[in-house]
């Protein structure tokens, strides 16, 4: 086993890592460069708390950026493509290098010293990479906020990372219109109790800025001032904090994912390695943000990190780079840049199948290799659809912004793996999952028997060290759900077929009960999604009398001309009921069957489940600051009204 030169099945890759972990990820840790060797590769003397190879040194940034300048200083490195703005510019390794140096030097013109927290608030534009890593670079522990996120939310994070200086911009764009973030900045300074030294603006000329004094300053100018900065990369420990990010749907305190140096750059660089199969010299093309997880490890760290170039996308799926419609624009990235790993999410992929098939035919994919999604789980039809045009492998992936990278899905790099449509795939090396009975707690080992899917520690690198200053919180929330066992909780239900893959079923607090019968409303939405004329759905639990609660469905239709018939539209109710009736028996059959013309999602693409039953309970919809579009959830109104 402690030759890993010679291929090995999957099976015995993986039980090489949870057999003889020290020796797994020492063979890993060779896939970054290191300043000082480390000399512990695992602690685990304080469960569920784990240090990754301590006694080391590294650097982030030097590990994304200054190691490829001897081979590959000017191969792109960052592609920031805006259809927003309709900019594109490619910046080699050596650019970036020259960039990233010069917001290092500003921020520390700035005062930032390590260990400072740096709020990072900005839309999808190059220099928010250059702020991120800049961080790295020094010290600075980033914190990136969702760009446009709302002036109260906004407070509260701020309160909570207590940030030196805040990056951000005059405002970012969507669907052609200007989003103003100064506003929203300079009211969410004013609430917070916190007030940061300094604010670092990048000017897009979208939207007006007014000035603070003494506060604000420009970046245009600070890069001019430190336009030759030399800089050099911070040792940190393996154990120093990278970066906070804050998880979403959490209410009250905002709870903040810390994670560590070297145990994330090393997870990165497996993961890119043995499950995105990514070459350096190549470019991976991730459509996130880089306010949630997926945009810190897979479109800022990992691409870079593995020497490929990384494009950073800012705009719709389905809006050309000359502002007019165009539902291919993402695949002419593909054949203009020769991307080879790309990564979205279903949401995008079933927006993508409203527009018309002929233009995955129209472009040249056959630099692709695979397209990658997560963020949601994803159904069926939509899996096949995007396969059959694409004729790639599509890998769908499961994991959270706790554990920083997947934590299901299939390892193709290491051996060739078939993915089963609807399961995300199988245990990645290094996470020991487990399903467990919701009551007992006792471990559930036959195929297809429902549990909650937990992991037992010690957790692999690049997973969150804890909740930003709250230990007790981390473990509370974590580590302590189920009864007499230390385990850590995903709070997702699962099934594990026979051949040990994991099907997720749901959050365990999105199943709906029925008159005594537990649903997730997962399983009732993918039966729906079955039906021929539908192209989106979501089902949740309201509250109700008779049954405790019913399940209420929300449907888009992939052709909305038939809901101008109203005996169409009641005949297509009937179909999807029997559908669900066939497939789950009457008691998962929805109580309703309403049409809408979009469903309410964040920006990320995931459906905003709780405010849909709100609004169907006719309460409050809570924080609706990372809405896309206002007027889905408007139309569930109006709807629940008619």
């Amino acid at each position: 086993m402690s030759n890993a030169k010679t291929p090995m099945s999957y099976a015995d890759f993986y039980r090489w890592s949870i057999d003889q972990p020290d020796a797994f990820w020492t063979e890993q840790a060779k896939l970054i460069d290191w300043f000082k060797p480390f000399e512990r590769v695992c602690n685990y003397d304080k469960p569920p708390f784990v240090h990754w190879f301590e006694g080391g040194l590294s650097n982030l940034c030097h590990n994304a950026v200054d190691r490829h300048l001897k081979d590959r200083a000017d191969q792109a490195a960052l592609i920031a493509i805006s259809t927003e703005t309709g900019s594109e510019k490619s910046y080699s390794f050596a650019e970036l290098h020259r960039e990233v140096q010069r917001m290092a030097a500003s921020l520390k013109a700035l005062g930032v010293q390590k260990g400072d927290r740096v709020l990072i608030y900005m839309p999808m534009v190059a220099d928010a990479a250059f702020a991120m890593l800049a961080c790295a670079r020094i010290g600075a522990i980033h914190c990136v906020v969702f760009g446009g996120f709302a002036s109260g939310s906004l407070a509260s994070r701020i309160d909570d990372a207590t940030p030196k200086v805040i990056v951000s911009a005059d405002g970012g764009s969507r669907g052609g219109k200007a989003m103003p973030y100064k506003p929203l900045l300079d009211e969410a300074i004013r609430l917070a109790v916190h007030k940061p030294s300094a604010v670092l603006l990048s000017d897009r000329q979208l939207a007006p800025m007014n000035l603070v004094a003494g506060r604000d300053h420009l970046w245009s100018e600070l890069r001019q001032q430190n336009f030759d900065a030399q800089v050099p990369c911070e040792p940190m420990k393996s154990t120093d904090i990278s970066y906070t990010i804050y998880t979403s749907g959490t209410t009250g305190k905002p709870k903040g994912v810390q994670r560590d140096t070297a145990g994330y750059m090393v997870a990165l660089a497996a993961s890119m390695k043995h499950i995105f199969d990514g070459r350096a010299g190549e470019t991976f093309f991730s459509t996130s943000d880089i306010g949630w997880v997926v945009g810190h490890s897979y479109i800022v760290y990992g691409p870079l990190i593995a020497g490929m170039a990384t494009i950073m996308y800012e705009g719709l799926p389905t809006q050309g780079m000359d502002g007019q419609p165009n539902g291919g624009i993402w695949w002419s990235l593909v054949e203009k840049y020769k991307v080879t790993a790309m990564f979205s999410a279903p949401t995008a992929v079933r927006v993508l199948k409203k527009q018309d098939p002929a233009l995955l035919q129209k472009y040249d994919l056959s630099s692709l290799r695979a397209l990658f999604l997560a963020g949601e789980p994803l159904d069926e039809p939509t899996a096949r659809w995007i396969s059959e045009g694409l004729r790639v492998p599509i890998i769908d992936n499961y994991w959270q912004t706790e554990t920083g990278w997947p934590l299901l899905t299939v390892a193709n790099a290491v051996e060739k793996t078939p993915s089963k449509f609807g399961s995300p795939g199988v245990p990645m090396y290094g996470y020991r999952v487990k399903l467990l009975h919701e009551s007992t707690g006792e471990e559930l080992t036959q195929p297809n028997e429902k549990g909650v899917v937990v992991l037992e520690g010690p957790t692999p690198p690049g997973f969150m060290q804890t909740i930003w200053q709250d230990d007790a919180r981390f473990v509370n929330t974590y580590w302590k759900s189920v009864p007499g066992k230390m385990v850590y909780s995903t709070f997702d239900w699962g099934i594990r077929d026979e051949d040990g893959y994991y099907f997720i079923l749901g959050r365990t607090d999105d199943v709906i009960n029925v008159a005594g019968h537990r649903l997730g409303t997962r399983e009732i939405e993918e039966s729906i999604s079955g039906h021929a004329m539908v192209a989106e759905v979501a089902v949740v639990g309201v509250a109700d009398q008779l049954k405790g609660q019913v399940a209420m469905a929300f449907v888009v239709l992939k052709d909305a001309s038939a809901l101008n018939d109203p005996s169409l539209a009641l005949k297509l109710e009937g179909e999807i009921m029997k559908r669900v009736d066939g497939d789950l028996g009457a008691v998962a059959r929805p109580a309703r069957v309403r049409f809408v013309t979009a469903l309410p999602k964040t920006r990320s693409g995931k459906l905003l489940r709780r405010a849909i039953q709100a609004i169907c309970e006719g309460r409050d919809a809570g924080d609706l600051t990372t809405m896309d579009d206002p007027a889905a959830l408007q139309q569930i109104k109006d709807r629940m009204s008619s």
